[in-house]
Order: structure tokens, then sequence, then C-alpha cells
């Protein structure tokens, strides 16, 4: 073979392929709508290609393309090299306006409209591009001369040293928000030294105008990493973080927010590869000064709780697919330990930093998240190693105070990366000083013991060392402590212990009847509003382990009162409480995981003696079924909206995914679906559905999915959120789904696919058509009648249209054999997409007779049907055929057809048939093919 040069052709090859085979394919892909696939053939193209007008056709071609993809820039710059080789070339101006047009530079978009018309005076999309274009620039001089002078009027108002009128000072502080928010606003603030007089409002300490500067700082930098380099710049990092750990709440809130966009700004500078190394540094600068902020004793306790929740935002990988985990490692080396500082906080104890009730669990979901980012055990060990440093730093030779804190450490990584919890908690007299601290007399000194002990029991292993050992201990603590605090913590120890089997009946920790009381103490305490919401939470936190037991759920959702005062607190500032919350209800409706055992397994496990889980009489789908409504007339779907709203660190993606199962769990039921809407259960679902771990995701989309099958859309999902919808319907249809996930996706993409053009153009783009393809050849009946019900509905669309026609394609040729089939539901979805198909794309009509030599047959098998509506159909698609041409309706009237035409234009029964019978026989009469029919007239 041949070694040819990088731009000639493989001629001697067999896979040779030619500019213009290329180029055809490129031109296949594009009419098909695959974009992507067009593009890289029009390259691959250009690579072989040195002609000149040849890669002129190749660049304009590819500028389509790029329009299409939405990147605008590459789309001008293919555009001009196609306009180099020809300045007449008219297609290549107009798609080079029509980027320039989004690209915002709309005076040259104009100029290239104008050559366009001179080339070309009479073409009315030129024209009317010309007439939208000059209106759009119109609206643009307007708003920006009013910008300029309302900017400047803001100024003069702020600068004025004499204006003495503090309201009117804090209104133009008001209204450069305002302005912040558009572009050109914020580019004439910014252009303006509005940077300089933003950081004197700053300096003011008054809180109202801190807030004004901060938000209208986010307006300057949301989405411009020039403008966020110039503004942290003139700032400085430390100013920011000072900010950010001042007592005003709602300032500190403001900041935080401002620091989330700059990070944004910044990272997407990364990603593009804009400043790569100055990026990185600014990053690094933030995040040195937000690590500093967790370990300073003057930061405020909500300053505190804004910088982790920072760091948990920006810091970790969003996606596994990421592979540079490189800030992780550098927070770990330079911050782990200013982290711990705050888990380690023993609240009240002398000098302990001012921490909130989140603060410890903001902490641990930081530590959680930088440790599931770590990729390699030697990273891994470096972790443990840390944290065993620290909390040997605090236990070692140190007074009870340090140990204390050692203790608390573990209690923080316990409940964040468990694995270095249960690696710290093997050091040394540990576990001793847990036991021996939970009989102090001192309560800070029981709290912190208690707890650590609580936590230690989540892994098996811990369990049952501490059943050996600490069961006692709590059981004297509960019966004897003064203390409803220690107590009601003893409690949880001895219910995690005692739920220690899960839903296995067979499997008790504790005599019978133990669990019902150690439950009822619980909802007494959770009722109980004398006391503070800390210690009630942890009544919750027992509830969340009892609820394994069937007897103890039922008693619950009887308790109207144990249940408001549950959801009340889930829409607290304690929002520490949302995953006992979470998993004390997805107990109550059982929408945990439980597979039924293989019966042959059970057998081998009779016969060797081992352990059979049993399920509970209560679990059973009736019971299940009861419990769930009546938690939906106790109004537990605006509780879970309610806390699916929050923004705090301990929404976790696991209390994600359990809140998704829950409310799976509440749509199970189509008579329940309306009622869950009506409470805001739609709404919630899809940020669930786009967020959090694939399971949670998943139950979040089939519940969603449910909902849009039983109800009528547009009001399930009011305004632009049923566009938010298609994401999570699509993502049923990846083949790792379960088939009923994939049958409940096509059905709901159905329902939307039948609402609109722009709906469609959604599913389209979220390229779900090759996945429905795929479904359409399942062999499960369900399935494949699913997907060729949502091809029906998605064949009102131009694009799904041309697809029927694509060269190779065997759609059309499915179709009509579909038509054919015994199942009649899947014959009239069929026959339903052919009528649909031949109506409103007649070039189809005439590709139908090479598809398959059956296609007669088959239209005979629907005219002769019994069923009225596939007798419909058939007579539909037939006058489309004959409508479309002579030679098609040639063959018709040569066949049977005829003669089934003419006994089917006198059924009075049936209207529609006949009237289509009669209009396929009129346009035969008028082509000279058969003599008309006086019966027929």
């Amino acid at each position: 073979c041949c070694r040819p040069g990088p731009r000639t052709l493989k001629s001697c090859c067999s896979q040779a392929v030619t500019v213009a085979q290329l180029r055809e394919r490129g031109n296949a892909h594009f009419q098909a709508g695959d974009h992507a696939a067009a593009l890289a053939a029009y390259t691959e193209a250009l690579s072989l290609c040195d002609a000149g007008p040849e890669r002129a056709v190749l660049h304009r071609n590819r500028a389509a393309c790029y329009l299409k993809l939405e990147d605008y820039t590459k789309a001008e710059a293919d555009a001009s090299k196609a306009i180099e080789a020809d300045g007449r070339d008219v297609k290549a101006l107009f798609r080079r306006s029509q980027a320039l047009q989004r690209l915002g530079r709309l005076d040259q978009a104009v100029t290239d409209l104008q050559r366009c018309l001179s080339l070309e005076p009479k073409n009315k999309a030129f024209q009317e591009a010309l007439r939208a274009l000059g209106s759009s620039m119109h609206e643009k001089m307007k708003t920006m001369s009013c910008t300029d002078s309302k900017v400047e009027q803001m100024f003069q108002i702020l600068l004025d040293l004499k204006e003495n009128d503090v309201d009117k000072k804090q209104k133009a502080a008001q209204n450069l928000i305002v302005l912040a928010r558009e572009e050109a606003g914020a580019e004439k603030i910014f252009q303006s030294d509005g940077v300089r007089l933003l950081t004197q409002l700053l300096d003011t300490a008054k809180a109202d105008l801190m807030l004004a500067a901060l938000r209208t700082l986010v307006g300057l930098c949301s989405g411009h990493r020039s403008r966020t380099t110039a503004i942290l710049a003139e700032l400085g990092a430390p100013r920011l973080s000072a900010v950010l750990g001042v007592e005003h709440e709602q300032v500190s809130l403001a900041a935080c927010n401002l620091l989330h966009v700059m990070f944004d700004s910044l990272k997407e500078g990364l990603q593009k590869d804009f400043r790569g190394k100055e990026d990185a540094v600014d990053l690094k600068l933030l995040i040195k000064h937000l690590l500093e902020l967790l370990a300073l004793e003057g930061a405020s306790a909500h300053g505190r709780d804004n910088a982790l929740n920072l760091l948990i935002k920006v810091v970790p990988r969003k996606s596994p697919k990421e592979t540079n985990n490189s800030l992780s490692l550098w927070v770990i080396d330079q911050g782990l330990k200013k982290i711990l500082e705050v888990g380690s906080t023993v609240s009240g104890s002398p000098g302990s930093l001012p921490v909130t009730e989140n603060s410890r669990m903001s902490a641990s979901v930081l530590l959680s998240k930088l440790y599931d980012d770590l990729k390699c055990d030697a990273e891994r060990e470096n972790f443990h190693q840390l944290c065993k440093d620290y909390v040997r730093s605090w236990f070692e030779g140190q007074d009870l105070a340090g140990k204390l804190r050692a203790i608390q450490t573990v209690s923080c990584l316990l409940q964040g990366p468990s694995d270095a919890g249960n690696r710290v908690l093997e050091l040394e007299g540990i576990m001793d000083s847990v036991l021996s601290l939970c009989a102090s007399v001192r309560e800070a000194h029981q709290l912190v013991a208690v707890e650590a002990l609580i936590h230690a029991a989540d892994k098996a292993k811990r369990a049952s060392f501490i059943t050996a050992n600490g069961v006692s201990l709590l059981k004297e603590i509960y019966k004897h402590s003064e203390r409803d605090s220690i107590r009601i913590r003893a409690l949880v120890g001895l219910c995690k212990l005692g739920s220690a089997g899960g839903t296995d009946f067979s499997m008790k920790q504790f005599a019978e009847g133990s669990t019902l009381k150690l439950a009822k103490q619980c909802r007494k305490w959770l009722c109980n509003e004398a006391m503070d919401v800390g210690t009630r939470r942890w009544a919750v936190e027992g509830l969340a382990y009892l609820t394994f037991d069937a007897d103890v759920k039922e008693e619950f959702v009887e308790d109207k009162a144990a249940l408001q005062a549950m959801f009340q607190l889930a829409r607290s500032e304690d929002r520490s409480v949302l995953y006992a919350v979470a998993s004390t209800l997805v107990n109550c409706t059982n929408s945990y995981d439980h597979e039924e055992p293989d019966p042959q397994m059970l057998e081998l496990a009779k016969y060797a003696k081992q352990h059979i889980p049993e399920q509970h009489p209560k679990d059973k789908p009736d019971f299940v079924k009861r419990r769930v409504r009546k938690l939906l007339t106790a109004g537990v779907v605006s509780a879970l909206a309610c806390m699916v709203k929050s923004e705090n660190p301990a929404l976790t993606n696991s209390c994600r995914e359990l809140i998704s199962r829950v409310f799976l769990a509440l749509v199970e039921e189509a008579e329940d679906r309306g009622g869950v809407v009506a409470q805001g259960g739609g709404k919630a679902l899809i940020p669930l559905s786009l967020e959090g771990t694939e399971v949670g995701q998943t139950k979040a989309a089939q519940a969603l999915a449910k909902i849009t099958i039983t109800s009528n859309p547009e009001m399930a999902f009011p305004g632009e959120r049923i566009y938010e919808v298609v994401r999570p319907l699509v993502s049923l249809l990846h083949l790792q789904r379960t088939g009923l996930e994939n049958f409940e996706g096509l059905m709901a993409l159905t329902n939307l696919a039948g609402i609109s053009e722009r709906l469609r153009q959604k599913i389209l783009k979220e390229k779900a058509v090759p996945m429905i393809e795929g479904y359409m050849f399942e062999e499960h009946e369900l399935i494949r009648l699913a997907a060729t019900e949502c091809m029906c509905n998605m064949a009102m669309s131009r694009e799904v249209q041309e697809l029927f026609l694509a060269e190779g394609s065997d759609r059309l040729k499915l179709m009509v054999l579909y038509s054919g089939e015994e199942d009649e539901k899947l014959r009239r979805a069929a026959s339903g997409t052919l009528a649909m198909l031949t109506a409103l794309h007649p070039p189809i009509c005439k590709r139908i007779p090479q598809v398959t030599v059956h296609w007669l047959e088959i239209l005979q098998a629907l005219l002769l049907s019994t069923s009225a509506e596939l007798q419909h159909r058939g007579a539909v698609v037939v006058m489309n055929m004959v409508a479309a041409g002579r030679d098609v309706a040639e063959q018709l009237m040569a066949s049977e057809v005829l003669e089934i035409l003419s006994v089917l234009a006198k059924d009075k029964e049936k209207p529609r048939v006949a009237q289509a019978a009669k209009e396929s026989l009129a346009q035969a009469v008028a082509y000279g093919l058969i003599q008309p029919n006086p019966e027929h007239a």
C-alpha cells in the first residue's frame, strides 16, 4: 500500500475516502440533526483538501455546524475564511452576521447583512433579518444611554459630601445593585471607578451600605473573569475575608455570595485556560484566607459557617470525571488542622471558638467531601495520619479539656469520613476515655462522651463492642441522670443499638416492647416545646433508628402532634436535623432498598441452619399504603419541599437521596399525585433530579415521570418549569436504568412531546431521539409500545420527519412493519405515526413503497381492520399517499385498495373513514386513473 502525505488521499487503499464523500457524509449528518458528526466530517475533509473553492465551501458548512452547536466564535472564524475565498458568498456572509449578532458585535453584523442584501436585493430572509437587527441596535443604544445617566446620577449622590439625606444615599446604593445586574450597567460602574467607591462603602461599617456594595459587586463579577480579577486585586483577599467574618449575619452571607461568584468566574477561566497559573494563584489566595478565618478567634460564628459552606462548594471536584484533585490535596495539607479546630470545639469551654449548632456538621461534611475526593491509598493514608496526629496532640499528655477536644474531634470525623473516624477511635486510650467520661458528673463532659459513643455505634463491629461494654452504662445514664439533655442522648444510643437488626423482624437486640417504650419517650421529648431545638433534634435521631421497627412506625404516624413537631423542626434554622427527619420518613414509607429473597436460596439457608431475614407483618404493602396516606394528610410534602430549599451543608447528597426516596413513595398511587404537586412536590423534585447521588437523581426523576404521566404537565409544572423536567425524564432512558424506569420515562416524554414544538425541540436537544428509537426494538412489548407512541408525538417536529428519509435508515420500514403487527396497541401507535408523517411530510409517501414489499398488504389489513381507529389511520395514510403523487396513487389503484376504498366510501356508520376514502377516490379520478362513480359524488 502507498504511504500518502497528510493532505493526499489513500487512493490505492480499499478504505479510501474522497473529499466529496466526506462532504456528502457531513451534509447527511447535518440534515439528520447530528451537527457534531457533521462537523467532524467537514473537518476531516478539510484535512484532505487543497483546492481553494472546495475549502471555502467546507469552511462555510462548518460555520453552519458551529452556529447549531452555539460556538459563535468559531462560526465567525470559519465564515470569515469562506468570505476570504469568495467575497460574494452570501451564505457565508449571512452565517457570519448570525455569529456576530450572538457575539454582541451588532454593527459588524449589520455590515454583513447589508452586503447580503446588495448581492440579493429581493431576498426576504435578509430583509427581515436586517430589520430585526436594526430594531435590536436601537434598543441597545437607548438602554446604554439611559444606563449612563443612571450610573452618573447614583455616583453623584454617593460622592456628594454635603448630602445629608441618608435615605437618599441608601436608595442610590440600592439602585446600583439593580444596574449591576445588567451587563451595560455593570460595565459602566466598573469603568467609572466604581470599584473604589464600592470599597469606600464597605469601609463605612454600616450594614445597609455594606450590603449594597457587596450585592453590586456580585453583579460586576458574575460570569466575567477579567472584572473579577481586577476587583480581587483592588479589594484584596484579606478585606473580603474580614467582611465574611463580621457579626452581622446578612453582611456575612452577602460576602459569602460574592466570594462564591468570584470562585465561579475564576474557575471558568481555569477550565477555558485563559490565564491558567494566574487564576490558580487567585483561587488559592482566597481559599488560604478562608482557612485562616476558620481558626480566627475574632471571626463570628456565622462567618465561620459561611466559610465552611463556601469551601464545601468550591474545593472538591464536581464530578469524578474531572481528573485534577490538586485543590483538595492542597487544602488538606494547608488547612485540615484548621477544619478540625472547628470540629473539635467544645461549646462553652474556656477559649473555644464561636460556633453555631450547624458548625460541627458543616466541618464533618467538608471533611467527608475532601476525603471522597482522594484518588489513591497513599492520599487517604496521609489524611488518616494527619487526623491521628491532630487527635494525639490534644489527647496525649493533655489535661481533661484537651482530652474532651480529642473526643469531640473523633465525633466530628465519625459523622464525616467515618473510615478516618474509626481509625482514630482505635488509638490507645480513646475508647476507654469515652466510656469513663460517660459517667462524669459534669454535663458538658457527659454530652461530649455520650455523643461520641452514639456516633461510634454506626459500624457493626463497633456496635457489637459497645453492646457488650456500653449498653448497661447508657441504661444507667438514661434512668438516673437528672438532665434531659443527657438522658435524650443516652436514649439515642440505646435506640441505635436496639435497631442493629434493621428491618429484620427476627433480629431484635432488646426485650419485646422495649423499642416501643423508647420510641414513646422520643415522641414525648420531640413534642416538648419547652426544650431547646438542639435537644429535640436528638429525639428525631432516636426515631430515625427506632422506626426500623414496624410497630414503632405505626404508632408514630398515628401521633399527629409528633409528626407536626418533626415537620416544624425540619423547617427550623437547625438544619443538622435534616438527615434524621429524612431517615425517619424513609423508614415509615419503606422506601429503602429491599430485594425479594430467592426461594431456592431460602431453602438452602434453612438446610444449612443459617439466619433467614423475616419481614414484619406490618411492613406489608397495605400497611405501608396507609402510612403514606397519613403522612400526606399531616403535610409531609410541604415539609420536604422546605428541606429541599435549604442551601445548608446538612443537605448532603445522601440526604437528598433519602428525600427523593420518600417522594417516590408518596407518588406511588396515582390518586395522591395531584396533592403532592399542589403542596410544592413537583417543584421540589426538579433540583433533586439534577443534583446528588445517581440513585437519588434517578428516584426523583422517576417520581417526576409518574406525575407527568397522570397529570396535566402544564399544570403540574407551570411556566418555564416544564422545560426543566425534560432532562431528568431523558435520564430514565439510559441503558443502566431498570425496565420500569425506561417505560415511565418514555410515557412521560410522550405526554410532553404532544404539548408544543418548543418541548419537542428541548427533547431533541437532550439527544433523546436515538434512545427512543432504540427502545422501539425492545423485546418487552410495553416498552416497545411506549417508545413507538413517543416517536409518534415527536414526529410532529420537522427534524424528526427528516430522519425518516435519511439514507440507510430503517426507521420508516420499522414503522410500516409495526403497522402490520398482531398487537393492536402497537399497530395503532405505528399507523398513527405513519398518518402523521405522510400528512406533514409528503416525500415520505413516495418512500413507503420502497421500504418493504409488504407495504400494500399492510395498508389493506389496516383498511379491513375491525377497529374503527385502525381503519381511520389506514384511510388517512392512503389518502395522503394518493395526494402525494400520481405514481404512488397508480400503484394503490391497481391493487385491491381500490375496491376496499369503494366499499368504505359508502360506510355511513364511520363518517371519518368514509370521508378519507372519498377524498382518495376523488384524487384518483383527478389523475385519470379511475372513472368517477356517481354514488361517491
